[in-house]
């Protein structure tokens, strides 16, 4: 069984950091993609960044592009994302997710087939 579970969101104030893990049991990480979506108040869910260890393939969605950092640790089946420089607009909840995905496809959340609960994320201004 896929399960996914995040941690590490909570409130920091605008300009500051914070890291979110995502351990991944069931599966290992570098034989599958894996991705954060956030979802903000009333709005839907997008695409943050994703992973694809094989291949050592990256994407960001181009407002975090400099700010936050994803990575994955092998030996922990986890991946982490490093967010610095917050704003409020950051503010959402953020969900980590994974799939067998192909390099073209690792914006898209219909290539996810498991996902996270969520972690909150809030920045305050």
């Amino acid at each position: 069984q896929v399960k996914l579970v995040e941690s590490g969101g909570g409130l920091v104030q605008t300009g500051g950091s914070l890291r979110l893990s995502c351990v991944v049991s069931g599966r290992a990480i570098n034989r599958y993609g894996v991705a954060w979506f956030r979802q903000a108040p009333g709005k839907e869910r997008d695409f943050v960044a994703a992973l694809k260890l094989s291949g050592a393939n990256i994407r960001y969605e181009d407002s975090v592009k400099g700010r936050f950092t994803i990575s994955g640790d092998n030996a922990k089946n986890t991946v982490y994302l490093q967010m610095n420089s917050l704003r409020p607009e950051d503010t959402a909840v953020y969900y980590c997710a994974s799939g067998r995905v192909i390099t073209s496809s690792m914006t898209s959340q219909s290539a996810y087939d498991y996902w996270g609960q969520g972690t909150q994320v809030t920045v305050s201004s």
